[in-house]
């Protein structure tokens, strides 16, 4: 393998994007997107290419997400190579979502935040059983972007809710169950799948349909009426509300999760998530994430928060505000208010 951090290249008809930064598990920088975005746009129109297959190197995962030193080092001053990035990576996750050739991600281990984004767009999305899928964001004052604010409010019920704020870690049987994911593929056929992809070019969903089995069952089904009961309110305060007074073993524990979350971030992604829903495309929801993202970087929760879990590993983070009632309407409307025109994300022409 090429030295490269993500290498590029035409194969029997597929372009070929592998992921090649395995000591960061392939965490996303701006280069890495850059690459990326070159590539698809050089095969857009190319007829040599009839579909686009994204895998990464190494063992330990697809993508851990993004080079979150990077941002939170930009945040703390003006933010500029902050948004330089995001610019650059939501471009990336827009392309991806209206491109004209079918896309397939195979995302054999962890897969989150970044990932999710460079993923969850793409046709054909094969887990295995070492896929751990999450958007953890809300542990470091941030938020689940990269396009969660659209795929996360039309997964089924409130299981997009769950996700983004609890920042659970799923396995494949509840990811391919919940069509986060659409196939199942055992990791030691991924070989075969790959070489048979290569070998019909222009029809990977029936490829991909012959490799496929069975995930078995799924464990988040026997809490799904839960979820879709207990997270389907417009407020964090009245979620709380509504797990202390179901008071099920399940219910508490998850409780007990959102209150080591960020305040501000729990408030931040719900109501990400409840506009996502309403949007009527792709690109608005990247526009809402970009404007959000520039700001939320330079917030105290998401500097303490990468302090206690990346670079302190202290796993203590002082939240501020706190608690839920010191997160304002105000503090919210500032942080998801529209950007001027000049600053506006827009998507590649």
């Amino acid at each position: 393998m090429s030295e490269a951090e993500v290498v590029t290249r035409i194969e029997n008809g597929v372009g070929r994007i592998t992921l090649n930064r395995p000591k960061a598990i392939h965490a996303l920088n701006r280069t890495m997107c850059e690459a990326m975005t070159e590539a698809l746009l050089a095969w857009r129109s190319n007829p040599s290419v009839s579909s686009i297959l994204i895998d990464h190197a190494g063992e330990r995962g697809f993508c851990a997400g993004g080079d979150i030193r990077m941002i939170a080092e930009s945040g703390a001053g003006d933010a500029s190579e902050a948004k330089v990035f995001f610019l650059a990576e939501y471009r990336l996750n827009h392309l991806m979502f209206d491109y004209p050739k079918p896309i397939i991600a195979i995302v054999d281990g962890i897969v989150m935040g970044g990932g999710v984004g460079i993923s969850e767009p793409a046709d054909i999305r094969v887990a295995t059983e070492h896929t751990t899928y999450a958007m953890p964001e809300t542990g470091i004052g941030l938020f689940p972007d990269v396009g969660g604010g659209w795929f996360l409010p039309r997964l089924p019920g409130q299981t997009g809710v769950w996700l983004a704020l609890t920042g659970a870690r799923l396995k494949a049987a509840d990811t391919v169950a919940l069509g986060i994911h659409t196939h199942f593929v055992p990791a030691d056929r991924v070989p075969a799948l790959k070489a048979d992809l290569m070998g019909e070019a222009a029809d990977p969903s029936s490829v991909v349909e012959r490799h496929a089995g069975n995930a078995g069952p799924a464990p988040l089904s026997a809490h799904r009426e839960a979820i879709d009961r207990l997270f389907a309110f417009d407020t964090v305060e009245e979620i709380f509300q509504a797990l202390e007074a179901d008071g099920s073993d399940w219910a508490l524990q998850q409780l007990e999760t959102l209150k080591t979350k960020s305040p501000q971030s729990l408030k931040v992604s719900l109501r990400q998530i409840r506009t996502g829903a309403t949007l009527n495309s792709f690109a608005d929801n990247m526009a809402m994430e970009y404007a959000l993202g520039g700001r939320v970087v330079r917030t105290h929760d998401f500097q303490e928060g990468v302090r206690a879990v990346i670079v302190d590993k202290d796993n203590a983070p002082k939240w501020s505000p706190a608690d839920l009632s010191g997160v304002t309407d105000e503090t919210l409307d500032a942080l998801f208010a529209p950007l001027p025109d000049n600053e506006k994300w827009t998507p590649l022409a």
